[in-house]
């Protein structure tokens, strides 16, 4: 299994804002003292170019974005997303990790691979970047899987605390993509939230809602729906902010619940994919309950 990270990603940063360095430090720290590091090809990030963004994102968008970095200080994309000096080759180092991940994996160098990085990318779409969000990592990912001839479907799944709202603005319209997301209903982004394609799969969840309901609503809502589909490439947007610790939300998941959900998709990727599957981090923002979740997330994902 492969672990892709870049130390700069921690370089986008604003203070007091709840998207910050520690959460990168705590996943990588946390990986390392429980040795899972020592079983993984540990890969530096690289920059991805403008020409790759530009497969998801508008070549304005993208230059807009590359005009946008301070030099000092920070400047608002949006009321919740920020740029500092630092932030672009974060942005591109996160999306960069996505795109090589999958290529390793084509590449048949390894068929598994987890994406420690930041700023997270659910929340951007085509051509806005909204919710600590710039470039949509797993959007990227998923466009890179399918311009390969032997990929004709992928799924992405979402157990982030939020909806993954850019993801499903970009694949909206294209029914070989498979978006299914869980998500505390009623809730930021305001947007998508209740979007019927056939290929888009929401499972909103009752702010309280426990383990075992989150584990009834993928039963019931993301199985039927991926082995349907049967994906080429199974990606994952990992948001731990659904835990019950988590400040910025309701919902109560544990440890044990992101290592079933791993589990099962374990199962999916094995019975149709090849074992292909790349997960890439998006919420969490209790440093302590993030650190124990990755874990649990990777530690299933590694077996």
């Amino acid at each position: 299994m492969y672990l892709y990270t870049h130390p700069d990603c921690e370089n986008h940063k604003l203070a007091q804002h709840p998207e910050r360095p520690e959460r990168l430090r705590a996943v990588i720290n946390r990986l390392v003292e429980t040795g899972m590091t020592q079983d993984m090809k540990v890969k530096l990030a690289e920059e991805l170019s403008d020409d790759v963004l530009i497969h998801v994102h508008p070549s304005r968008y993208v230059e807009t974005i590359n005009r946008s970095e301070p030099t000092i200080s920070t400047v608002r994309l949006d009321p919740d997303t920020y740029m500092s000096p630092g932030s672009l080759r974060a942005a591109k180092l996160a999306a960069g990790a996505c795109v090589a991940a999958v290529n390793d994996i084509l590449r048949e160098k390894t068929d598994r691979a987890f994406c420690a990085i930041r700023p997270p990318g659910h929340h951007a779409e085509v051509a806005a970047a909204m919710g600590f969000c710039i470039f949509n990592n797993i959007a990227l990912a998923a466009e890179t899987a399918l311009a390969h001839p032997d990929i004709n479907r992928v799924a992405i799944v979402d157990f982030d605390v939020h909806h993954c709202n850019g993801t499903v603005d970009i694949f909206k319209d294209r029914p070989e993509v498979l978006v299914c997301s869980s998500f505390q209903e009623n809730y930021y982004p305001y947007r998508y939230l209740d979007f019927s394609n056939e290929h888009i799969v929401n499972s909103p969840l009752p702010e309280g809602t426990d383990g075992k309901s989150f584990r009834a609503a993928i039963e019931r809502d993301w199985l039927p729906a991926l082995d349907s589909h049967q994906p080429d490439f199974l990606l994952i947007s990992a948001g731990f902010d659904a835990h019950e610790q988590d400040p910025l939300a309701g919902l109560c998941l544990h440890e044990a619940d992101y290592s079933w959900i791993t589990a099962q998709l374990l199962c999916i990727a094995t019975n149709h994919s090849q074992g292909r599957i790349i997960s890439t981090l998006e919420g969490g923002y209790d440093l302590s309950a993030l650190a124990s979740s990755v874990e649990a997330h990777v530690s299933a994902l590694m077996q």
